[in-house]
Protein backbone atom coordinates (compact mmCIF):
# COMPACT_ATOMS: atom_id res chain seq x y z
CA UNK A 1 0.00 0.00 0.00
CA UNK A 2 1.37 3.21 -0.78
CA UNK A 3 1.98 5.78 1.34
CA UNK A 4 0.46 9.20 1.18
CA UNK A 5 0.71 12.46 3.62
CA UNK A 6 -2.89 11.36 5.05
CA UNK A 7 -0.49 8.39 6.51
CA UNK A 8 1.66 10.41 8.28
CA UNK A 9 1.90 11.94 11.89
CA UNK A 10 -2.28 10.61 11.52
CA UNK A 11 -1.53 7.24 13.96
CA UNK A 12 -4.22 6.02 16.16
CA UNK A 13 -4.60 7.08 19.83
CA UNK A 14 -6.80 6.78 22.71
CA UNK A 15 -8.21 10.33 21.99
CA UNK A 16 -9.32 9.44 17.82
CA UNK A 17 -9.84 5.77 18.28
CA UNK A 18 -12.03 3.57 21.08
CA UNK A 19 -13.57 -0.16 20.47
CA UNK A 20 -16.94 -0.52 19.37
CA UNK A 21 -19.16 -1.88 22.33
CA UNK A 22 -22.54 -1.72 23.32
CA UNK A 23 -21.98 -1.45 26.85
CA UNK A 24 -21.57 2.40 26.64
CA UNK A 25 -25.01 2.46 25.66
CA UNK A 26 -26.17 1.67 28.83
CA UNK A 27 -23.14 4.35 30.30
CA UNK A 28 -25.31 6.76 28.04
CA UNK A 29 -28.63 6.06 28.77
CA UNK A 30 -27.87 6.36 32.37
CA UNK A 31 -26.81 9.51 32.00
CA UNK A 32 -28.94 11.29 29.57
CA UNK A 33 -32.06 9.33 31.15
CA UNK A 34 -31.33 8.77 34.20
CA UNK A 35 -34.93 8.17 35.98
CA UNK A 36 -36.21 6.95 32.56
CA UNK A 37 -38.10 3.50 33.34
CA UNK A 38 -35.72 0.95 32.05
CA UNK A 39 -36.73 -2.34 33.36
CA UNK A 40 -40.36 -3.44 34.52
CA UNK A 41 -41.11 -6.50 35.87
CA UNK A 42 -44.38 -7.46 37.89
CA UNK A 43 -44.46 -4.75 39.90
CA UNK A 44 -41.01 -3.04 39.47
CA UNK A 45 -40.17 -0.18 37.76
CA UNK A 46 -36.48 0.00 37.54
CA UNK A 47 -34.78 3.40 35.96
CA UNK A 48 -31.56 3.58 34.24
CA UNK A 49 -29.48 5.01 37.08
CA UNK A 50 -30.02 1.80 39.01
CA UNK A 51 -29.65 -0.71 35.97
CA UNK A 52 -26.58 0.75 35.39
CA UNK A 53 -25.29 0.50 39.05
CA UNK A 54 -26.40 -3.09 38.88
CA UNK A 55 -24.65 -4.15 36.37
CA UNK A 56 -21.38 -2.29 37.66
CA UNK A 57 -22.25 -4.56 40.97
CA UNK A 58 -23.13 -7.54 38.91
CA UNK A 59 -19.48 -6.90 36.97
CA UNK A 60 -17.19 -6.16 40.48
CA UNK A 61 -18.98 -9.07 42.30
CA UNK A 62 -17.91 -11.44 39.26
CA UNK A 63 -14.68 -10.17 39.07
CA UNK A 64 -13.57 -10.09 42.84
CA UNK A 65 -14.46 -13.82 41.92
CA UNK A 66 -12.12 -14.01 39.18
CA UNK A 67 -13.62 -13.35 36.38
CA UNK A 68 -11.43 -12.23 33.94
CA UNK A 69 -11.01 -11.71 30.32
CA UNK A 70 -12.22 -14.76 28.07
CA UNK A 71 -13.90 -16.41 31.00
CA UNK A 72 -17.19 -17.67 30.29
CA UNK A 73 -20.16 -17.12 32.83
CA UNK A 74 -23.41 -19.32 31.86
CA UNK A 75 -26.47 -18.03 32.48
CA UNK A 76 -30.11 -19.77 32.40
CA UNK A 77 -32.84 -17.61 32.85
CA UNK A 78 -36.12 -16.62 31.72
CA UNK A 79 -36.51 -13.24 30.61
CA UNK A 80 -36.26 -11.52 33.73
CA UNK A 81 -34.34 -8.21 35.13
CA UNK A 82 -31.32 -10.33 36.25
CA UNK A 83 -31.04 -11.87 32.10
CA UNK A 84 -30.66 -8.06 31.31
CA UNK A 85 -28.84 -7.25 33.54
CA UNK A 86 -26.26 -10.32 32.58
CA UNK A 87 -25.68 -8.64 29.07
CA UNK A 88 -23.71 -5.66 30.78
CA UNK A 89 -22.51 -6.91 33.55
CA UNK A 90 -20.67 -9.82 32.17
CA UNK A 91 -18.64 -8.37 30.02
CA UNK A 92 -17.67 -4.87 31.57
CA UNK A 93 -15.25 -7.28 33.59
CA UNK A 94 -14.22 -8.78 30.38
CA UNK A 95 -16.08 -11.92 30.83
CA UNK A 96 -17.99 -14.00 27.80
CA UNK A 97 -21.55 -14.32 28.22
CA UNK A 98 -23.28 -17.60 27.54
CA UNK A 99 -26.94 -17.49 27.51
CA UNK A 100 -28.30 -21.28 27.47
CA UNK A 101 -31.51 -22.31 25.97
CA UNK A 102 -33.79 -23.06 28.64
CA UNK A 103 -35.61 -25.73 26.87
CA UNK A 104 -32.57 -27.90 26.41
CA UNK A 105 -32.01 -31.64 28.10
CA UNK A 106 -29.43 -32.16 30.93
CA UNK A 107 -26.92 -33.98 27.85
CA UNK A 108 -26.80 -30.96 26.12
CA UNK A 109 -26.58 -28.80 28.64
CA UNK A 110 -23.80 -30.70 30.29
CA UNK A 111 -21.63 -30.86 26.89
CA UNK A 112 -22.16 -26.66 26.58
CA UNK A 113 -20.79 -25.93 30.51
CA UNK A 114 -18.05 -28.69 29.89
CA UNK A 115 -17.38 -27.14 26.11
CA UNK A 116 -17.64 -23.71 26.86
CA UNK A 117 -15.20 -23.75 30.03
CA UNK A 118 -18.09 -22.21 32.36
CA UNK A 119 -16.71 -20.60 35.03
CA UNK A 120 -19.49 -19.23 36.65
CA UNK A 121 -23.16 -20.20 36.37
CA UNK A 122 -26.18 -18.52 37.43
CA UNK A 123 -29.53 -20.17 37.44
CA UNK A 124 -33.36 -19.33 37.64
CA UNK A 125 -34.73 -21.24 40.46
CA UNK A 126 -37.15 -22.72 37.29
CA UNK A 127 -34.42 -24.40 35.46
CA UNK A 128 -32.66 -25.85 39.12
CA UNK A 129 -33.72 -29.80 38.49
CA UNK A 130 -32.71 -29.87 34.85
CA UNK A 131 -29.21 -28.20 35.50
CA UNK A 132 -28.75 -30.05 38.40
CA UNK A 133 -29.15 -33.19 36.18
CA UNK A 134 -26.61 -31.24 33.87
CA UNK A 135 -24.16 -30.69 36.62
CA UNK A 136 -24.12 -34.46 37.37
CA UNK A 137 -23.21 -35.11 33.76
CA UNK A 138 -20.81 -32.08 33.10
CA UNK A 139 -16.98 -32.19 34.54
CA UNK A 140 -16.97 -28.60 34.66
CA UNK A 141 -17.62 -27.28 38.32
CA UNK A 142 -18.67 -23.43 37.63
CA UNK A 143 -19.17 -21.16 40.74
CA UNK A 144 -22.90 -21.38 41.13
CA UNK A 145 -25.70 -18.85 41.74
CA UNK A 146 -29.43 -18.66 42.33
CA UNK A 147 -31.61 -16.42 40.42
CA UNK A 148 -34.86 -16.69 42.96
CA UNK A 149 -37.30 -14.24 40.90
CA UNK A 150 -40.15 -12.83 43.39
CA UNK A 151 -42.00 -12.90 40.22
CA UNK A 152 -41.89 -16.91 40.11
CA UNK A 153 -43.78 -18.80 42.24
CA UNK A 154 -43.55 -22.49 40.77
CA UNK A 155 -41.34 -25.19 41.46
CA UNK A 156 -37.06 -25.27 41.83
CA UNK A 157 -34.56 -25.26 44.48
CA UNK A 158 -31.59 -23.52 45.28
CA UNK A 159 -28.85 -25.30 43.90
CA UNK A 160 -26.05 -22.80 44.31
CA UNK A 161 -23.43 -21.39 46.72
CA UNK A 162 -25.47 -17.40 46.78
CA UNK A 163 -28.40 -15.81 45.89
CA UNK A 164 -28.13 -13.18 42.99
CA UNK A 165 -28.96 -10.82 44.94
CA UNK A 166 -26.76 -11.21 47.46
CA UNK A 167 -23.85 -11.90 45.29
CA UNK A 168 -24.46 -8.60 43.97
CA UNK A 169 -24.43 -6.57 47.76
CA UNK A 170 -20.50 -8.18 47.43
CA UNK A 171 -20.19 -5.72 43.90
CA UNK A 172 -19.29 -2.07 43.71
CA UNK A 173 -22.27 -0.09 42.40
CA UNK A 174 -19.42 2.53 41.04
CA UNK A 175 -17.12 0.18 40.00
CA UNK A 176 -15.00 1.18 36.89
CA UNK A 177 -15.54 -1.00 34.63
CA UNK A 178 -13.92 -1.99 31.47
CA UNK A 179 -13.77 -1.39 27.93
CA UNK A 180 -12.88 -4.06 25.64
CA UNK A 181 -8.67 -4.30 25.07
CA UNK A 182 -10.04 -4.49 21.49
CA UNK A 183 -13.77 -4.57 19.67
CA UNK A 184 -12.99 -8.13 18.09
CA UNK A 185 -12.63 -9.40 21.85
CA UNK A 186 -15.22 -12.28 22.70
CA UNK A 187 -18.65 -10.41 24.37
CA UNK A 188 -21.03 -13.49 23.70
CA UNK A 189 -21.28 -17.32 22.69
CA UNK A 190 -24.55 -18.68 21.55
CA UNK A 191 -24.93 -22.49 21.07
CA UNK A 192 -26.26 -23.88 17.78
CA UNK A 193 -29.24 -26.16 18.44
CA UNK A 194 -27.06 -29.37 17.83
CA UNK A 195 -30.12 -31.41 16.21
CA UNK A 196 -27.19 -33.04 13.40
CA UNK A 197 -24.70 -33.83 16.42
CA UNK A 198 -23.08 -31.80 19.00
CA UNK A 199 -23.76 -28.24 19.08
CA UNK A 200 -21.04 -25.71 18.14
CA UNK A 201 -20.08 -22.62 19.86
CA UNK A 202 -21.17 -19.19 17.97
CA UNK A 203 -18.70 -16.43 19.23
CA UNK A 204 -19.59 -12.87 18.98
CA UNK A 205 -17.66 -9.56 19.50
CA UNK A 206 -18.07 -6.27 20.90
CA UNK A 207 -18.12 -5.03 17.26
CA UNK A 208 -20.37 -6.82 16.02
CA UNK A 209 -22.66 -6.46 18.69
CA UNK A 210 -22.86 -2.97 18.51
CA UNK A 211 -23.49 -2.46 14.98
CA UNK A 212 -26.30 -5.39 15.18
CA UNK A 213 -27.84 -3.66 17.98
CA UNK A 214 -27.21 -0.14 15.56
CA UNK A 215 -28.99 -2.09 12.79
CA UNK A 216 -32.05 -3.18 15.13
CA UNK A 217 -33.08 0.44 15.67
CA UNK A 218 -33.23 1.69 12.20
CA UNK A 219 -34.46 -1.75 11.01
CA UNK A 220 -37.08 -2.03 13.74
CA UNK A 221 -37.77 1.81 13.83
CA UNK A 222 -37.46 1.66 17.70
CA UNK A 223 -37.57 5.45 17.42
CA UNK A 224 -36.48 7.55 20.87
CA UNK A 225 -37.55 5.60 24.26
CA UNK A 226 -39.99 2.49 22.81
CA UNK A 227 -41.67 0.42 25.33
CA UNK A 228 -40.16 -3.35 24.16
CA UNK A 229 -42.03 -6.70 25.24
CA UNK A 230 -39.97 -9.38 25.94
CA UNK A 231 -41.66 -11.97 23.36
CA UNK A 232 -38.62 -13.57 22.14
CA UNK A 233 -36.45 -15.45 24.69
CA UNK A 234 -33.05 -13.53 25.29
CA UNK A 235 -30.91 -16.52 25.20
CA UNK A 236 -32.09 -17.01 21.57
CA UNK A 237 -28.86 -14.71 19.50
CA UNK A 238 -28.89 -12.74 22.62
CA UNK A 239 -32.17 -11.82 21.90
CA UNK A 240 -31.43 -10.68 18.66
CA UNK A 241 -29.00 -7.77 20.25
CA UNK A 242 -32.06 -6.14 21.23
CA UNK A 243 -30.70 -6.15 24.73
CA UNK A 244 -28.39 -3.72 23.87
CA UNK A 245 -30.12 -1.97 21.40
CA UNK A 246 -32.80 -0.62 23.99
CA UNK A 247 -30.14 0.93 26.07
CA UNK A 248 -29.25 2.60 22.55
CA UNK A 249 -32.50 5.00 22.59
CA UNK A 250 -33.18 4.55 25.91
CA UNK A 251 -36.07 2.25 25.71
CA UNK A 252 -37.80 0.25 28.71
CA UNK A 253 -37.84 -3.61 29.09
CA UNK A 254 -40.93 -4.86 29.75
CA UNK A 255 -40.23 -8.83 31.29
CA UNK A 256 -42.36 -11.59 30.30
CA UNK A 257 -41.25 -14.85 31.91
CA UNK A 258 -43.55 -17.19 29.43
CA UNK A 259 -45.35 -16.38 26.29
CA UNK A 260 -49.36 -16.70 27.09
CA UNK A 261 -51.67 -14.80 25.49
CA UNK A 262 -53.40 -13.37 28.82
CA UNK A 263 -50.04 -11.91 29.72
CA UNK A 264 -48.86 -10.49 26.81
CA UNK A 265 -52.12 -8.48 26.07
CA UNK A 266 -52.39 -6.89 29.42
CA UNK A 267 -48.64 -5.85 29.71
CA UNK A 268 -49.21 -4.36 26.18
CA UNK A 269 -52.20 -2.64 27.87
CA UNK A 270 -51.01 -1.75 31.04
CA UNK A 271 -47.40 -0.30 29.72
CA UNK A 272 -48.45 0.71 26.12
CA UNK A 273 -45.57 -1.43 24.54
CA UNK A 274 -44.80 -0.53 21.35
CA UNK A 275 -42.66 -3.10 20.13
CA UNK A 276 -42.09 -6.79 20.26
CA UNK A 277 -39.90 -9.43 18.22
CA UNK A 278 -41.18 -13.91 17.70
CA UNK A 279 -41.32 -16.37 15.71
CA UNK A 280 -44.59 -16.78 13.88
CA UNK A 281 -46.07 -19.12 16.79
CA UNK A 282 -46.53 -15.73 18.49
CA UNK A 283 -48.28 -13.63 16.31
CA UNK A 284 -50.42 -17.22 16.45
CA UNK A 285 -50.58 -17.04 20.32
CA UNK A 286 -51.78 -13.35 20.16
CA UNK A 287 -54.30 -14.54 17.30
CA UNK A 288 -55.85 -17.52 18.72
CA UNK A 289 -56.73 -15.08 21.98
CA UNK A 290 -60.27 -14.84 23.50
CA UNK A 291 -62.73 -12.17 23.60
CA UNK A 292 -61.77 -12.30 26.93
CA UNK A 293 -57.65 -12.44 27.12
CA UNK A 294 -57.74 -9.44 24.68
CA UNK A 295 -57.22 -6.08 25.75
CA UNK A 296 -57.55 -2.50 24.01
CA UNK A 297 -54.01 -1.36 21.98
CA UNK A 298 -53.17 2.25 22.52
CA UNK A 299 -51.13 2.50 19.72
CA UNK A 300 -49.88 0.35 16.99
CA UNK A 301 -47.34 -2.03 18.22
CA UNK A 302 -44.34 -2.78 15.70
CA UNK A 303 -43.65 -6.92 15.29
CA UNK A 304 -40.54 -7.80 13.90
CA UNK A 305 -41.04 -11.35 12.85
CA UNK A 306 -38.35 -14.32 11.69
CA UNK A 307 -38.35 -17.45 10.46
CA UNK A 308 -41.13 -18.51 7.50
CA UNK A 309 -42.53 -15.47 6.13
CA UNK A 310 -45.90 -15.21 7.42
CA UNK A 311 -48.82 -15.99 5.16
CA UNK A 312 -50.75 -13.41 3.80
CA UNK A 313 -54.27 -14.16 6.01
CA UNK A 314 -51.86 -14.02 8.74
CA UNK A 315 -50.57 -10.59 8.09
CA UNK A 316 -54.02 -9.68 7.30
CA UNK A 317 -55.03 -10.38 10.87
CA UNK A 318 -52.23 -9.24 12.56
CA UNK A 319 -52.80 -5.70 10.94
CA UNK A 320 -56.44 -5.87 11.55
CA UNK A 321 -55.31 -6.70 15.26
CA UNK A 322 -53.34 -3.74 15.36
CA UNK A 323 -49.87 -5.30 14.60
CA UNK A 324 -47.76 -3.49 11.91
CA UNK A 325 -45.50 -6.80 10.61
CA UNK A 326 -41.79 -6.49 9.99
CA UNK A 327 -40.28 -9.92 8.15
CA UNK A 328 -36.50 -10.47 8.80
CA UNK A 329 -33.96 -13.00 8.64
CA UNK A 330 -30.49 -14.44 9.78
CA UNK A 331 -29.12 -17.01 11.92
CA UNK A 332 -27.12 -17.60 14.33
CA UNK A 333 -23.69 -16.95 13.10
CA UNK A 334 -24.91 -13.61 11.94
CA UNK A 335 -25.96 -12.30 15.41
CA UNK A 336 -29.76 -12.91 14.60
CA UNK A 337 -31.35 -10.75 12.18
CA UNK A 338 -29.05 -9.38 9.05
CA UNK A 339 -31.71 -9.30 6.40
CA UNK A 340 -34.85 -7.28 6.48
CA UNK A 341 -37.81 -6.92 3.89
CA UNK A 342 -37.72 -3.41 3.68
CA UNK A 343 -41.08 -2.12 2.60
CA UNK A 344 -41.67 0.12 -0.53
CA UNK A 345 -44.24 2.72 -0.03
CA UNK A 346 -45.08 2.68 -3.84
CA UNK A 347 -46.05 -1.01 -3.17
CA UNK A 348 -49.17 0.02 -1.20
CA UNK A 349 -50.86 0.53 -4.34
CA UNK A 350 -50.64 -2.93 -5.55
CA UNK A 351 -53.53 -5.56 -5.12
CA UNK A 352 -53.03 -7.35 -2.04
CA UNK A 353 -51.87 -10.76 -4.04
CA UNK A 354 -49.19 -9.15 -4.98
CA UNK A 355 -48.24 -7.27 -1.85
CA UNK A 356 -48.25 -11.18 -0.08
CA UNK A 357 -45.98 -12.13 -2.80
CA UNK A 358 -43.43 -9.03 -1.95
CA UNK A 359 -43.81 -9.62 1.72
CA UNK A 360 -42.80 -13.28 1.40
CA UNK A 361 -39.27 -12.34 0.64
CA UNK A 362 -36.53 -11.84 3.02
CA UNK A 363 -35.26 -8.86 1.89
CA UNK A 364 -32.35 -6.60 1.99
CA UNK A 365 -29.31 -6.59 3.95
CA UNK A 366 -29.28 -4.41 7.13
CA UNK A 367 -26.98 -1.22 6.92
CA UNK A 368 -25.05 -2.98 9.37
CA UNK A 369 -23.99 -6.25 6.95
CA UNK A 370 -21.34 -5.24 4.10
CA UNK A 371 -22.63 -8.11 1.86
CA UNK A 372 -25.65 -10.25 1.26
CA UNK A 373 -25.57 -12.45 -2.10
CA UNK A 374 -26.72 -15.72 -3.64
CA UNK A 375 -24.17 -17.55 -4.97
CA UNK A 376 -23.25 -20.43 -6.84
CA UNK A 377 -21.88 -22.88 -3.63
CA UNK A 378 -19.72 -24.61 -6.19
CA UNK A 379 -18.16 -21.84 -8.65
CA UNK A 380 -18.77 -18.84 -5.37
CA UNK A 381 -20.43 -16.34 -8.30
CA UNK A 382 -24.13 -14.67 -8.14
CA UNK A 383 -26.57 -16.38 -8.99
CA UNK A 384 -28.53 -14.19 -11.90
CA UNK A 385 -31.39 -11.98 -10.57
CA UNK A 386 -34.19 -13.46 -12.38
CA UNK A 387 -36.13 -14.94 -9.29
CA UNK A 388 -35.76 -18.14 -10.30
CA UNK A 389 -31.95 -19.20 -10.25
CA UNK A 390 -31.30 -20.72 -7.14
CA UNK A 391 -28.09 -20.37 -5.09
CA UNK A 392 -26.68 -20.15 -1.57
CA UNK A 393 -27.17 -17.21 0.69
CA UNK A 394 -24.60 -16.00 1.81
CA UNK A 395 -23.02 -12.89 3.95
CA UNK A 396 -19.84 -11.13 4.55
CA UNK A 397 -19.13 -8.17 6.97
CA UNK A 398 -18.96 -7.16 10.91
CA UNK A 399 -21.97 -8.84 12.14
CA UNK A 400 -21.01 -12.28 10.75
CA UNK A 401 -19.22 -14.24 13.79
CA UNK A 402 -16.08 -14.72 14.92
CA UNK A 403 -16.54 -18.37 14.19
CA UNK A 404 -17.00 -21.78 15.87
CA UNK A 405 -15.38 -22.10 19.35
CA UNK A 406 -12.57 -24.80 19.13
CA UNK A 407 -13.94 -25.83 16.14
CA UNK A 408 -11.78 -25.09 13.69
CA UNK A 409 -12.47 -26.97 10.71
CA UNK A 410 -16.46 -26.26 11.07
CA UNK A 411 -14.81 -22.18 11.32
CA UNK A 412 -13.20 -23.19 7.54
CA UNK A 413 -16.11 -24.73 6.00
CA UNK A 414 -18.24 -21.33 7.05
CA UNK A 415 -16.49 -19.18 5.56
CA UNK A 416 -14.89 -21.05 2.85
CA UNK A 417 -14.60 -19.00 -0.40
CA UNK A 418 -14.71 -15.39 1.92
CA UNK A 419 -18.32 -15.72 2.25
CA UNK A 420 -20.08 -17.25 5.21
CA UNK A 421 -22.27 -20.29 3.90
CA UNK A 422 -25.77 -19.72 5.30
CA UNK A 423 -26.82 -23.64 4.13
CA UNK A 424 -29.86 -22.08 3.03
CA UNK A 425 -31.13 -22.13 -0.52
CA UNK A 426 -32.80 -18.81 -1.74
CA UNK A 427 -33.24 -16.69 -5.27
CA UNK A 428 -32.72 -13.29 -5.99
CA UNK A 429 -34.39 -10.83 -7.33
CA UNK A 430 -33.80 -7.64 -10.29
CA UNK A 431 -34.50 -5.09 -7.19
CA UNK A 432 -31.93 -7.59 -5.25
CA UNK A 433 -33.93 -8.81 -2.76
CA UNK A 434 -33.19 -12.40 -1.71
CA UNK A 435 -36.31 -15.07 -1.41
CA UNK A 436 -35.77 -18.12 0.60
CA UNK A 437 -36.88 -21.31 -1.12
CA UNK A 438 -35.20 -24.19 1.37
CA UNK A 439 -32.45 -24.90 3.72
CA UNK A 440 -30.01 -27.36 1.61
CA UNK A 441 -31.10 -29.97 4.16
CA UNK A 442 -34.51 -29.49 3.09
CA UNK A 443 -34.74 -29.70 -0.25
CA UNK A 444 -36.78 -32.99 -1.41
CA UNK A 445 -35.42 -34.26 -4.62
CA UNK A 446 -38.03 -36.49 -6.27
CA UNK A 447 -37.40 -38.26 -9.56
CA UNK A 448 -34.77 -36.49 -9.89
CA UNK A 449 -36.94 -33.03 -9.24
CA UNK A 450 -36.03 -30.45 -6.74
CA UNK A 451 -39.25 -29.56 -4.84
CA UNK A 452 -38.83 -26.74 -2.07
CA UNK A 453 -40.83 -27.70 0.88
CA UNK A 454 -41.28 -24.15 1.89
CA UNK A 455 -43.53 -23.70 -1.58
CA UNK A 456 -45.09 -26.85 -0.53
CA UNK A 457 -45.98 -25.34 2.69
CA UNK A 458 -47.21 -21.88 1.44
CA UNK A 459 -50.07 -23.91 -0.61
CA UNK A 460 -50.93 -25.64 2.64
CA UNK A 461 -51.12 -22.35 4.50
CA UNK A 462 -53.73 -20.66 2.27
CA UNK A 463 -56.01 -23.85 3.37
CA UNK A 464 -58.80 -22.29 5.98
CA UNK A 465 -58.43 -25.38 8.22
CA UNK A 466 -54.80 -25.12 8.36
CA UNK A 467 -52.14 -23.08 11.22
CA UNK A 468 -49.59 -24.60 11.28
CA UNK A 469 -47.62 -26.91 8.14
CA UNK A 470 -44.18 -28.38 8.06
CA UNK A 471 -43.52 -30.39 4.80
CA UNK A 472 -40.39 -33.29 4.71
CA UNK A 473 -39.11 -35.83 2.46
CA UNK A 474 -40.64 -39.29 2.77
CA UNK A 475 -38.32 -42.17 1.47
CA UNK A 476 -40.23 -43.63 -1.68
CA UNK A 477 -38.74 -46.58 -3.79
CA UNK A 478 -39.91 -45.61 -7.00
CA UNK A 479 -39.61 -41.67 -6.73
CA UNK A 480 -36.67 -41.73 -4.55
CA UNK A 481 -38.46 -38.97 -1.77
CA UNK A 482 -41.61 -38.01 -1.91
CA UNK A 483 -43.46 -35.15 -0.14
CA UNK A 484 -44.91 -35.88 3.05
CA UNK A 485 -46.81 -33.04 5.04
CA UNK A 486 -47.59 -32.76 8.62
CA UNK A 487 -50.54 -30.53 9.42
CA UNK A 488 -51.83 -29.17 12.80
CA UNK A 489 -55.40 -27.52 12.22
CA UNK A 490 -57.16 -24.24 13.39
CA UNK A 491 -58.95 -25.14 16.54
CA UNK A 492 -62.44 -26.22 15.65
CA UNK A 493 -61.39 -26.76 11.68
CA UNK A 494 -61.30 -30.39 10.02
CA UNK A 495 -59.83 -31.38 7.04
CA UNK A 496 -59.23 -34.71 5.42
CA UNK A 497 -56.03 -36.31 3.78
CA UNK A 498 -57.74 -36.21 0.33
CA UNK A 499 -59.19 -32.97 1.02
CA UNK A 500 -55.71 -31.26 1.34
CA UNK A 501 -54.04 -33.02 -1.70
CA UNK A 502 -56.70 -31.94 -3.92
CA UNK A 503 -56.12 -28.48 -2.41
CA UNK A 504 -52.32 -28.65 -3.31
CA UNK A 505 -52.95 -30.00 -6.73
CA UNK A 506 -55.21 -26.57 -7.82
CA UNK A 507 -51.73 -24.88 -6.72
CA UNK A 508 -48.98 -26.27 -7.84
CA UNK A 509 -47.67 -29.09 -10.18
CA UNK A 510 -48.85 -32.76 -9.79
CA UNK A 511 -45.11 -33.58 -8.79
CA UNK A 512 -44.75 -30.91 -5.73
CA UNK A 513 -48.24 -32.25 -4.02
CA UNK A 514 -47.58 -34.22 -1.12
CA UNK A 515 -48.10 -37.97 -1.12
CA UNK A 516 -49.30 -38.16 2.59
CA UNK A 517 -50.59 -35.92 5.28
CA UNK A 518 -50.32 -36.31 8.75
CA UNK A 519 -52.45 -34.52 11.28
CA UNK A 520 -50.72 -33.87 14.31
CA UNK A 521 -49.38 -31.33 16.83
CA UNK A 522 -46.00 -30.19 15.28
CA UNK A 523 -42.80 -30.06 17.64
CA UNK A 524 -41.30 -26.86 17.82
CA UNK A 525 -37.57 -25.51 19.28
CA UNK A 526 -38.44 -23.16 22.18
CA UNK A 527 -38.13 -20.04 20.15
CA UNK A 528 -41.08 -21.38 17.92
CA UNK A 529 -39.11 -23.05 14.98
CA UNK A 530 -40.28 -26.41 13.82
CA UNK A 531 -38.40 -29.14 14.14
CA UNK A 532 -38.25 -30.67 11.15
CA UNK A 533 -35.56 -33.42 12.13
CA UNK A 534 -38.48 -34.75 13.93
CA UNK A 535 -41.10 -34.84 11.14
CA UNK A 536 -37.96 -36.75 8.90
CA UNK A 537 -37.38 -39.21 11.58
CA UNK A 538 -41.29 -39.67 11.84
CA UNK A 539 -41.65 -39.61 7.66
CA UNK A 540 -38.64 -42.41 8.04
CA UNK A 541 -40.39 -44.64 10.41
CA UNK A 542 -44.17 -44.62 8.29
Amino acid sequence: MTRTAYDIDLDRNTANHQPLTPLQFLERAAAVFPDHVAVVHGALRRPYRDLYARARRLASALERHGVGRGDTVSVMMANTPAMVEAHYGIPMCKGVLNALNTRLDAAIIAFTLDHAETKVLIVDREFSKVMGEALKLAKAKPFIIDYDDPEYDGPGDRIGAIEYEAFLEGGDPAYAWHMPDDEWDAIALNYTSGTTGDPKGVVYHHRGAYLLAVGNVLSANLGRHPVYLWTLPMFHCNGWCFPWSLSAVAGTHVCLRAVRASAMYDLMSRHGVTHMCGAPIVMSTMLAATDAEKKPLSKTVEFVTAGAPPPAAVLGQMKAAGFAVTHVYGLTEVYGPAVVNEWNGKWDALPDDEQAALKARQGVRYLALEDLDVLDPDTMQPVPADGETMGEVMFRGNVVMKGYLKNKKATDSAFAGGWFHSGDLGVKYPDGYIQLKDRSKDIIISGGENISSIEVEDALFKHPAVAQAAVVAKPDDKWGETPCAFVELKPGASATEAEIIDWCRNLLARFKCPKNVVFTELPKTSTGKIQKFVLRERAKAM
